[in-house]
This record gives C-alpha cells, sequence and structure tokens, in this order.
C-alpha cells in the first residue's frame, strides 16, 4: 500500500512537472471555474494572477534566452515570488525591474539563486516534494486544500495564500516536516475569516 502511494505522488510529481509552464493555459480551461469557485481570491484577482504570471515569463523570456536564467514566476492575490537560477546579481536585479514593470503587480519578491541552471533531476524532485506536501495537507484536513499556494525551489517551500495565522503555522508546521523540505519561508497575507451563519 505504501510503494503504491509512493507511485502514485511521484506520478503526479512528473505530470506537475511536464505542466508548471503550461499552468495558465491548463487553469483557463474547463476546471477553471471550479478551482476559482474554492479559491479565497476574487475570480478577478484568480485570472489576473495568471495573467501576470504568463506575462511575466514571456517578458522575461524575451530578454535572456532559456540556457541562460531559469526562472519560475509565481503571483498570488498579485503578489509575485520568482524563484530559480541566474548567472550573477545583475541578471537577477533586471529580472525583478521586468517583474515590476507588468501591469496590475503590487509586490515582488526575488528568490533567484546566482548558480547554474538546476538540472531536471533537482526540478523532478522539487516537484516531487511539492506533491508530498500537498498530500499531507489533505491527509491532515486542517483548512482547505486551495488556501494555501505551495512552490518548491531547490528543497526550499514557499508557502502563499489568503489564510489566518493558524492555517499559516499548520501549513508551515506540515511542510517543515515533509522529508526533503530543507526550509519553509511563509509568504502569506493573513485574513480574518467570518464564521459561516448555516
Amino acid at each position: 500500500m505504501m510503494m503504491r502511494k509512493t507511485v502514485v505522488i511521484a506520478a503526479l510529481g512528473m505530470a506537475l512537472l511536464q505542466l508548471q509552464g503550461c499552468v495558465p493555459l491548463v487553469a483557463t480551461g474547463a476546471g477553471a471555474g471550479a478551482l476559482m469557485a474554492n479559491d479565497r481570491r476574487t475570480s478577478g484577482a484568480y485570472i489576473e494572477d495568471q495573467e501576470i504570471e504568463l506575462r511575466t515569463a514571456n517578458r522575461i523570456g524575451g530578454a535572456f534566452p532559456s540556457d541562460y536564467v531559469h526562472v519560475n514566476v509565481t503571483s498570488y492575490n498579485r503578489a509575485v515570488l520568482l524563484t530559480g537560477e541566474v548567472p550573477d546579481d545583475v541578471t537577477k536585479q533586471k529580472i525583478t525591474d521586468i517583474a515590476k514593470t507588468v501591469g496590475n503587480v503590487k509586490g515582488v519578491t526575488n528568490e533567484l539563486m546566482v548558480a547554474p541552471p538546476a538540472l531536471l533531476s533537482a526540478r523532478t524532485n522539487d516537484a516531487y516534494i511539492t506533491t508530498k506536501v500537498k498530500t499531507r495537507f489533505i491527509d491532515a484536513k486542517r483548512f482547505p486544500i486551495t488556501a494555501v499556494k505551495v512552490v518548491t525551489e531547490n528543497g526550499v517551500v514557499y508557502l502563499l495564500g489568503l489564510v489566518t495565522r493558524q492555517e499559516g503555522n499548520d501549513a508551515a508546521e506540515i511542510a517543515s516536516t515533509t522529508a526533503g523540505v530543507k526550509k519553509v519561508v511563509k509568504m502569506f497575507e493573513y485574513v480574518e475569516l467570518v464564521p459561516n451563519a448555516n
């Protein structure tokens, strides 16, 4: 049973890795409505995040060849997270500047490392870690899975979302105790949830 679960998680991790660059396209399909309905962002913010990720990635791709930089762009509630590898600090700053010029971006956090582009094996491992963390969130049932976005780069897990303090602490605790996670960085926006009147 444990072996079967591991195989399923590995397969999901590989699928996530292959779809990583296609998320804006996939999310705008039939499943977008269901995803938005369960997301704490407004539908406008959700769609804008997809657009911000696509526009930022396209601008970075237009400015730098893909074998020169490896940059992942994540936008959550219009706040942009940049992860990956670049050859030097000058390039790192230029990429920050590019992200800041994209419409509707309210802030940029640049976590790019000055290092050679990560190997496919490292990226696969990061996708696997992301899948494991998400699976543990589901198993723990402490908060809605759609409340927390997980991004992993070089074993460092970044957590984004609109969450209560308790949800944020729970998510960080679960992520930090997941095998393979080197560090957890909380990038949450904290909210007070109004209890359901029903």
